[in-house]
């Protein structure tokens, strides 16, 4: 287990993009955070500190929570190749995909259990009692329990989801069923995604958020948009697209869930109904850079396949780009440019817990072309801030909105203007601190109450 260094931001920084309300409220914010947490640690656990949209949001939020004054800590856990593919397996089934179709059986358990007992080792020499531990995904679920009985308040935060409930998603949970229960309260992306079972009591809705200030998201100059995106190309197979083409981009995990490989498909196959100067970005990090995805390397790997297999005409309009990991700055940097040069954006994912490659691109102004799945849902007002699509499977329907935005850019303009809007009334850090906190309150007020079965 190691711990993730994060620099104190002060509070200030955001709240000079809020209205004065909202910055007075979340400056008080700030002092009951300050009175109730004092002389105690909140600690953040989770699978990997590079890469996915977990890590970046806690980069953010610690960064300002210790700005705050608040000893807020983060840890990641320590695991194998055969945790990582049972947790990974337990990911795709709370999608209500197969995954790797292996089974959540007795060896699965052990195999997750080990790797939570050797992790306990650490965190009981840490953790206090008092002290609150914030549980993040299914990797860490199995620290509930001892953790409770050392004295900590214990939330575990699920990120994944979908919103009907299907035999795979009741697998997924038949496995995770126990280890959650003794946590104090649980957190859902969406109400939806929680098994009615939760006691509703100590279930929260807390979607995440976006800090304008990170390297992902921090204002560019033209100039550097230009030269970062130059850099991006490098990692491609083939040639650059030229410095005045139109993109469609998606950034993503090479996950299969993220249906890069359908994005493909769907433009090579309609590529001559689209104007000629517009090329597909497919861009995500390097697969040997996020420790917990183990099927990374085989997407990215069918997706250069199915690049290889087009004509040359349209091979030399599709680009996959593998972003360096080596320097986490560096890489968001590179994400944030090739989003602000984007014509359009896209997130063909087929199952998303929220999307914060949507959220990005939104603050940015750009136009966002989104699977009407999961949190997504929330996010994107239909033809307003961006435009849904019903069936993330449909290549017509897909290929319709890129072609309503690449030929309309008044309406880009228009659905751009309202994305930024959108992420500014609602998806701040300012918010989501403020649900933590009154979160910790609560838990605090109200002593330890278990979130458990019926």
């Amino acid at each position: 287990m190691r711990e993730v260094q994060v620099t104190p931001v002060p509070l200030e920084r955001l709240a000079s993009l809020l209205t004065p309300d909202r910055a007075d409220r979340l400056l008080e914010y700030q002092r009951r955070a300050e009175r109730g947490l004092a002389r105690r640690t909140v600690w953040n656990i989770n699978s990997t500190g590079e890469g996915g949209g977990v890590a970046e949001m806690l980069r953010a939020l610690l960064a300002y929570a210790r700005g705050a004054g608040i000893d807020i800590r983060w840890l990641v856990l320590d695991g194998n190749p055969e945790f990582f593919a049972v947790t990974k397996r337990i990911h795709n089934r709370l999608h209500g995909d197969a995954g790797d179709g292996g089974a959540l059986d007795d060896a699965a358990r052990v195999a997750y259990l080990d790797v939570q007992a050797r992790n306990l080792e650490t965190l009981e020499r840490l953790v206090r009692p008092g002290d609150i531990v914030l549980l993040h995904d299914p990797q860490t679920a199995g620290l509930a329990a001892n953790l409770r009985a050392k004295g900590a308040y214990v939330v575990w935060r699920c990120h994944v989801g979908i919103d009907e409930q299907n035999a795979l998603t009741r697998e997924a949970w038949t496995f995770l069923r126990d280890l959650v229960a003794p946590a104090h309260a649980v957190i859902f992306s969406r109400s939806q995604f929680a098994p009615d079972w939760f006691d509703r009591q100590w279930l929260r809705v807390i979607p995440p958020s976006l800090d304008p200030f990170s390297p992902k998201n921090v204002e560019l100059a033209p100039d550097d948009v230009a030269t970062l995106v130059a850099r991006c190309h490098r990692t491609d197979d083939g040639p650059p697209p030229p410095a005045d083409s139109r993109t469609v981009l998606q950034v993503s995990r090479w996950d299969r869930l993220k249906d890069m490989s359908g994005l493909l498909a769907a433009f090579a196959q309609n590529a001559r109904t689209l104007p000629d100067d517009v090329h597909l970005v497919l861009a995500g990090p390097q697969t040997d850079g996020v420790q917990d995805d183990p099927e990374a390397t085989a997407v990215l790997a069918g997706c250069r396949e199915l690049r290889s297999g087009l004509e040359p005409g349209i091979r030399a309009r599709v680009h996959l780009l593998s972003l360096p990991m080596a320097d986490v700055e560096d890489n968001a940097r590179m994400v944030n440019a090739l989003q602000r040069h984007a014509s359009v954006v896209v997130q063909k994912s087929l199952a998303e817990g929220f999307g914060l490659t949507v959220t990005e691109p939104m603050w940015k102004g750009r136009p966002v072309v989104a699977s009407a799945v999961g949190g997504i849902r929330d996010q994107i007002e239909d033809g307003v801030s961006g435009l849904l699509l019903q069936d993330p499977r449909d290549h017509a329907e897909l290929v319709a909105a890129l072609r309503r935005t690449l030929e309309d850019p008044e309406l880009s303009l228009q659905l751009g203007k309202a994305a930024r809007e959108r992420i500014r009334d609602r998806y701040l850090a300012d918010r989501h601190l403020i649900q933590y906190v009154e979160l910790f309150e609560e838990l605090l007020e109200d002593g330890a109450r278990a979130v458990r079965p019926d």
